[in-house]
């Protein structure tokens, strides 16, 4: 490893007196631009000696997919887009290649087992699971792990399973999907989603100081008011109150928030901007998926969006998919042509 590709930040002290009343400390350990986890991602796949495991975690990947409703509709959008132009064939159905599709978008490989009749001929295609299957150390060698059971581990027979994958620039082993970039921003999302739920059910989300500066406000009036807020927790907590001092002054009851501002502004941003890279890491148009525009020029024609989205991003996996006539020596898959509708009224009813 290069000292370029590890580099490491000037140590600070603990802390540091400039010399006044004023003093800065800084505090975190040191940390090198490129990580250990990430040093052995240049090492080779390991292997138990019969099968490669993956580079990623395909449990994790799958996990992920119901992280963020923007990464999960992206998905299911260009499998829709596959399956819509899809001719299905005597070899393989429509339920195997949307399987098939789904695989490979979500785990970046795909694998289709051949299913010979008596005579040795292909009869039909079966998708196999790529959450549980391995590519084996010989050539042709697959392996299916039922549920990653490594007890009831099953050996397909050599060349029945054919490996389709988004290819990696690590390894040649196994394909990865395209959205790695963007698993951060997916689980900051879902994060951010699930801290903001607990805020509200915690009750948090009524974080003010309540604070009164006038003289004829006693101890017993304080303990009033203490006991109607705490009674203001739970259901039906959104409730007005009545306090009546005589004699106060305009400033003498104040309520100043400490959370709620800030913490909307942070779900709202944190929600905009890992949306934002979501859907950079797919490609994907926002009108294509539903979202509402924030301003008043919009986002575009969506017709014109779905063409540019289906030539550039469609297709390509389409040839993935073609790969599969390639294996077999005839044909298994093929699509219909793309013709880009004029307006809503004709691409909701051409197929």
């Amino acid at each position: 490893m290069t000292n370029e590709l590890v580099k490491v930040a000037e140590p600070e002290n603990d802390i540091v007196d400039q010399g006044g009343d004023v003093v800065t400390f800084a505090f975190g350990d040191v940390e090198p631009v490129l990580d250990r986890g990430r040093v052995f991602d240049y090492f080779e796949l390991w292997s138990n000696g019969k099968w490669y495991e993956p580079p990623v975690s395909l449990i994790g990947l799958e996990k992920t997919l119901h992280g963020s409703p923007h990464h999960e509709s992206a998905i299911r959008l260009k499998v829709n887009m596959l399956k819509r132009f899809f001719k299905p064939s005597k070899l393989l159905g429509m339920k195997e290649f949307e399987r098939l599709a789904l695989d490979l978008i979500v785990f970046g490989c795909a694998y289709p087992e051949r299913i010979d009749n008596i005579a040795g001929r292909p009869m039909s295609l079966q998708r196999s699971p790529a959450l549980w299957t391995r590519v084996g150390k010989e050539p042709g060698q697959y392996f299916y792990l039922p549920k990653g059971n490594l007890t009831d581990v099953h050996e397909f027979k050599a060349f029945r399973v054919l490996q389709i994958q988004i290819p990696d620039t690590k390894q040649e082993i196994y394909g990865v999907p395209e959205y790695l970039a963007a698993l951060n921003a997916i689980w900051l999302n879902d994060e951010a989603t699930i801290f903001r739920i607990k805020y509200y059910r915690n009750g948090s989300h009524a974080g003010y100081i309540f604070y009164v500066n006038e003289e004829g406000f006693t101890d017993e009036d304080a303990k009033s008011v203490k006991k109607a807020m705490k009674d203001s927790k739970g259901p039906g907590n959104f409730r007005n109150m009545f306090l009546h001092i005589p004699k106060g002054k305009k400033d003498g009851v104040q309520i100043i928030p400490i959370s709620e501002v800030m913490a909307k502004d942070e779900f709202n941003n944190i929600k905009s901007i890992t949306r934002d890279d979501i859907l950079a890491a797919h490609r994907v148009p926002p009108q294509l998926l539903g979202i509402v525009p924030q301003n008043a020029g919009g986002f575009g024609s969506a017709l014109q969006s779905a063409s540019v989205f289906f030539e550039h991003e469609i297709e390509p996996l389409q040839l993935r998919m073609l790969e599969i006539n390639d294996w077999l020596g005839q044909e298994a898959v093929a699509f219909r042509d793309y013709v880009p509708p004029t307006t809503v009224g004709s691409a909701a009813s051409s197929g």
